[in-house]
């Protein structure tokens, strides 16, 4: 795990020649591209295709990034990959959440309903990640992905008769929140399954550090320590992006 500064030693020797350099950047940054790529996979479009045009959007960024932008490597990189993916996939014409996370967040919302029909208090985080076998983050992330259910490619018209697709209507901040999530979990997905429980449960769940302890079996002391660690640990990782 590289920091700042190397990041952009790096990336100034990749821009000069340097393969070494361009490689190690690429397998800094390739949790963070193949947890875009699975967020984005298309109908009849292969992983490893999606894969092959992300690493692309990435050498991209690698090329054109400056070392003088008061930004991080991955808050350019990864709108860089993203344009790759949607300009690849224009010819299919959706962007789909994979099968796979689609079918298990259906899954989910089936039990829940169930429970609460059947006069049950709603199931916690941490009892629908014992139910289907998964961590509690992906939970949290599985139950947020939600996107739209037509063609982000669909051309309309404006009042004048000019045509525009769906994709350039997205808002703004819609595009800096969806960044901000891969961001976050690429992060927490380098936390062991305690830590991602703890933030889960403070940050998801709004839950106390006494509440939090009594949960865990452990002391309050140590909750607030354990916290402490994992927030230099996100932060240290953020500052690396």
């Amino acid at each position: 795990m590289i920091g700042h500064e190397e990041t952009m030693r790096l990336i100034r020797l990749a821009q000069e020649g340097d393969e070494e350099a361009c490689t190690t950047l690429i397998v800094e940054n390739t949790p963070l591209v193949k947890s875009i790529v699975k967020r984005y996979l298309g109908k009849h479009v292969e992983y490893d295709d999606l894969l092959q045009i992300a690493q692309i959007g990435l050498l991209k960024a690698i090329k054109n990034f400056s070392t003088d932008f008061d930004v991080r490597f991955s808050t350019y990189a990864v709108p860089m990959i993203l344009g790759e993916l949607k300009r690849y996939m224009r010819d299919d014409g959706y962007l789909k959440v994979s099968r796979s996370v689609k079918s298990l967040s259906g899954k989910i919302l089936k039990y829940v309903e169930q429970q609460t029909q059947s006069g049950a208090t709603e199931p916690t985080v941490e009892e629908i990640a014992e139910k289907f076998g998964i961590d509690v983050v992906d939970v949290v992330f599985t139950l947020d992905a939600t996107r739209l259910p037509v063609s982000l490619y669909e051309t309309t018209s404006d009042k004048d008769g000019k045509e525009t697709e769906l994709i350039d209507k997205l808002p703004t901040d819609e595009d800096k929140k969806m960044v901000n999530n891969l961001i976050l979990k690429d992060m927490l997905s380098r936390l062991s399954p305690r830590e991602q429980k703890l933030v889960v449960l403070r940050y998801f769940r709004d839950m106390t550090q006494g509440e939090i302890a009594q949960k865990m079996g452990v002391s309050q002391v140590q909750i607030s320590r354990m916290e402490n660690k994992i927030l230099e640990k996100l932060k240290a990782l953020y500052e690396e992006k």
